[in-house]
Protein backbone atom coordinates (compact mmCIF):
# COMPACT_ATOMS: atom_id res chain seq x y z
CA UNK A 1 0.00 0.00 0.00
CA UNK A 2 1.60 3.40 -1.09
CA UNK A 3 2.05 5.93 1.44
CA UNK A 4 -1.20 8.28 0.10
CA UNK A 5 -3.33 5.14 0.20
CA UNK A 6 -2.50 4.51 4.01
CA UNK A 7 -3.22 8.30 4.70
CA UNK A 8 -6.49 8.02 2.84
CA UNK A 9 -7.37 5.04 4.31
CA UNK A 10 -6.72 5.83 8.06
CA UNK A 11 -8.77 9.35 7.87
CA UNK A 12 -11.43 7.45 6.01
CA UNK A 13 -11.60 4.99 8.89
CA UNK A 14 -10.89 7.82 11.78
CA UNK A 15 -13.75 9.42 10.32
CA UNK A 16 -16.14 6.51 9.91
CA UNK A 17 -15.64 4.92 13.28
CA UNK A 18 -16.45 8.57 14.76
CA UNK A 19 -19.76 8.95 12.30
CA UNK A 20 -20.86 5.41 13.68
CA UNK A 21 -20.55 6.28 17.42
CA UNK A 22 -22.57 9.06 16.31
CA UNK A 23 -24.83 7.67 14.67
CA UNK A 24 -24.14 9.69 11.83
CA UNK A 25 -25.05 8.49 7.73
CA UNK A 26 -22.42 6.66 6.17
CA UNK A 27 -21.44 6.71 2.53
CA UNK A 28 -19.12 9.65 1.07
CA UNK A 29 -18.86 10.86 4.54
CA UNK A 30 -16.15 9.86 5.65
CA UNK A 31 -13.46 11.34 3.38
CA UNK A 32 -15.62 13.73 2.48
CA UNK A 33 -16.39 15.47 5.89
CA UNK A 34 -12.47 15.25 6.84
CA UNK A 35 -11.47 16.48 4.25
CA UNK A 36 -13.76 19.35 3.32
CA UNK A 37 -13.45 20.12 7.04
CA UNK A 38 -9.80 20.20 6.34
CA UNK A 39 -9.89 22.50 3.27
CA UNK A 40 -12.24 24.81 4.80
CA UNK A 41 -9.58 25.34 7.87
CA UNK A 42 -6.53 24.58 5.92
CA UNK A 43 -6.01 29.01 6.03
CA UNK A 44 -5.10 28.50 9.38
CA UNK A 45 -2.57 26.02 9.15
CA UNK A 46 -1.16 24.10 11.98
CA UNK A 47 -1.74 27.30 13.96
CA UNK A 48 -3.12 26.23 17.86
CA UNK A 49 -2.41 22.41 17.46
CA UNK A 50 -6.18 21.96 16.56
CA UNK A 51 -5.91 20.26 13.34
CA UNK A 52 -2.09 18.32 14.29
CA UNK A 53 -4.02 17.68 17.13
CA UNK A 54 -7.04 15.59 14.86
CA UNK A 55 -4.60 14.45 12.54
CA UNK A 56 -2.65 12.64 15.07
CA UNK A 57 -6.22 10.97 16.76
CA UNK A 58 -6.63 9.89 13.35
CA UNK A 59 -3.46 8.16 12.28
CA UNK A 60 -2.97 6.74 15.45
CA UNK A 61 -0.42 9.07 16.85
CA UNK A 62 1.36 9.40 13.58
CA UNK A 63 3.05 12.54 14.45
CA UNK A 64 5.80 10.40 15.28
CA UNK A 65 5.39 7.50 12.63
CA UNK A 66 7.49 8.70 9.87
CA UNK A 67 7.64 6.89 6.52
CA UNK A 68 10.74 6.75 4.27
CA UNK A 69 9.55 8.86 0.68
CA UNK A 70 11.49 8.91 -2.75
CA UNK A 71 14.33 10.64 -2.47
CA UNK A 72 15.57 9.43 0.78
CA UNK A 73 13.72 12.14 3.57
CA UNK A 74 11.12 10.40 5.81
CA UNK A 75 7.09 12.21 5.89
CA UNK A 76 5.25 12.50 8.62
CA UNK A 77 1.69 10.57 7.59
CA UNK A 78 0.15 13.21 9.49
CA UNK A 79 1.69 16.07 7.27
CA UNK A 80 1.02 14.54 3.92
CA UNK A 81 -3.36 14.48 4.93
CA UNK A 82 -2.47 17.97 6.35
CA UNK A 83 -1.66 18.67 2.60
CA UNK A 84 -3.63 16.67 0.55
CA UNK A 85 -6.51 19.27 0.90
CA UNK A 86 -4.18 21.97 -0.44
CA UNK A 87 -3.15 19.86 -3.54
CA UNK A 88 -6.70 19.12 -3.70
CA UNK A 89 -7.72 23.11 -3.97
CA UNK A 90 -4.76 23.09 -6.27
CA UNK A 91 -5.78 20.59 -8.66
CA UNK A 92 -9.46 21.79 -9.04
CA UNK A 93 -10.66 23.26 -11.57
CA UNK A 94 -12.16 26.47 -9.08
CA UNK A 95 -7.83 27.36 -8.95
CA UNK A 96 -8.31 27.71 -12.71
CA UNK A 97 -10.63 30.66 -14.93
CA UNK A 98 -9.48 27.91 -18.46
CA UNK A 99 -8.70 24.13 -18.31
CA UNK A 100 -8.80 23.00 -14.85
CA UNK A 101 -5.90 23.14 -12.29
CA UNK A 102 -4.38 19.82 -12.91
CA UNK A 103 -3.56 21.45 -16.73
CA UNK A 104 -2.23 24.41 -14.88
CA UNK A 105 0.12 22.12 -12.53
CA UNK A 106 1.54 19.84 -15.07
CA UNK A 107 2.16 23.35 -17.61
CA UNK A 108 4.14 24.86 -14.35
CA UNK A 109 6.38 21.30 -14.43
CA UNK A 110 7.19 21.39 -18.29
CA UNK A 111 7.92 24.78 -18.11
CA UNK A 112 10.32 24.25 -14.94
CA UNK A 113 11.85 21.57 -17.23
CA UNK A 114 10.42 18.63 -15.43
CA UNK A 115 7.34 18.07 -18.41
CA UNK A 116 8.40 14.47 -18.82
CA UNK A 117 7.97 13.75 -15.09
CA UNK A 118 5.05 14.98 -14.63
CA UNK A 119 3.22 13.25 -17.54
CA UNK A 120 3.98 10.08 -16.25
CA UNK A 121 2.18 10.39 -13.50
CA UNK A 122 -0.95 10.80 -15.77
CA UNK A 123 0.25 8.26 -18.26
CA UNK A 124 -0.74 4.54 -17.48
CA UNK A 125 3.14 3.61 -16.76
CA UNK A 126 5.21 3.98 -13.63
CA UNK A 127 5.48 6.72 -11.88
CA UNK A 128 8.70 8.78 -11.96
CA UNK A 129 9.69 10.46 -8.87
CA UNK A 130 10.28 14.24 -8.30
CA UNK A 131 12.58 15.99 -5.62
CA UNK A 132 11.63 18.68 -2.93
CA UNK A 133 13.61 21.13 -5.34
CA UNK A 134 11.95 20.36 -8.58
CA UNK A 135 8.96 21.28 -6.75
CA UNK A 136 10.01 23.63 -5.44
CA UNK A 137 11.25 24.84 -9.58
CA UNK A 138 7.74 24.11 -10.37
CA UNK A 139 5.40 26.07 -7.88
CA UNK A 140 8.09 28.51 -7.19
CA UNK A 141 9.75 29.62 -3.68
CA UNK A 142 6.27 31.87 -3.16
CA UNK A 143 3.90 28.35 -2.54
CA UNK A 144 6.15 26.36 -1.28
CA UNK A 145 6.65 29.41 1.35
CA UNK A 146 3.21 30.19 1.45
CA UNK A 147 2.39 26.11 2.23
CA UNK A 148 4.95 25.96 4.43
CA UNK A 149 3.52 28.55 6.74
CA UNK A 150 0.11 27.33 6.74
CA UNK A 151 1.33 23.85 8.03
CA UNK A 152 3.83 25.36 10.68
CA UNK A 153 6.96 23.33 9.15
CA UNK A 154 9.68 24.16 6.71
CA UNK A 155 9.85 24.74 3.10
CA UNK A 156 12.03 21.91 2.67
CA UNK A 157 9.44 19.37 4.46
CA UNK A 158 6.46 21.04 2.72
CA UNK A 159 8.18 20.51 -0.74
CA UNK A 160 9.43 17.04 0.49
CA UNK A 161 5.72 16.62 1.36
CA UNK A 162 4.33 17.68 -2.19
CA UNK A 163 7.07 15.26 -4.05
CA UNK A 164 6.29 12.33 -1.63
CA UNK A 165 2.25 12.69 -2.66
CA UNK A 166 1.44 14.49 -6.36
CA UNK A 167 2.79 11.60 -8.47
CA UNK A 168 0.24 9.31 -6.45
CA UNK A 169 -2.30 11.70 -6.35
CA UNK A 170 -2.48 12.76 -9.74
CA UNK A 171 -2.24 8.80 -10.70
CA UNK A 172 -5.07 8.43 -8.95
CA UNK A 173 -7.25 10.80 -10.41
CA UNK A 174 -6.28 10.16 -14.24
CA UNK A 175 -6.83 6.45 -14.63
CA UNK A 176 -7.22 6.31 -18.10
CA UNK A 177 -3.89 7.62 -18.68
CA UNK A 178 -4.69 11.24 -19.66
CA UNK A 179 -5.96 14.29 -18.41
CA UNK A 180 -9.74 14.95 -18.63
CA UNK A 181 -10.76 17.45 -20.63
CA UNK A 182 -12.46 19.92 -18.61
CA UNK A 183 -10.37 19.29 -15.56
CA UNK A 184 -11.02 17.42 -12.26
CA UNK A 185 -13.72 19.35 -11.05
CA UNK A 186 -14.27 20.72 -8.02
CA UNK A 187 -12.15 19.60 -4.75
CA UNK A 188 -15.57 18.14 -3.65
CA UNK A 189 -15.70 16.28 -6.82
CA UNK A 190 -11.56 15.11 -6.25
CA UNK A 191 -12.65 13.86 -2.36
CA UNK A 192 -15.30 12.42 -3.50
CA UNK A 193 -13.58 10.10 -6.62
CA UNK A 194 -10.85 9.43 -4.00
CA UNK A 195 -13.54 8.19 -1.83
CA UNK A 196 -14.78 5.77 -4.19
CA UNK A 197 -11.35 4.47 -5.44
CA UNK A 198 -10.61 3.37 -1.41
CA UNK A 199 -14.09 1.89 -1.53
CA UNK A 200 -13.76 -0.41 -3.55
Amino acid sequence: MGLLDSVLGSVLAGQQSQGNAQGGPGGLGGLGDVLGGLLGGAQGGAQGGGLGGVLGDMLGGGQHQSQAAPGGFNINPALIAALLPMLMSMLSNSNSGSGGGLGELLNKFTQAGHGDVANSWVGSGQNAPVTGSQVTDALGQGTISDIAAKLGVDQGMAAGGIAAVLPELIDKLTPGGQAPAGGLGSADDIVGMLSRMLQK
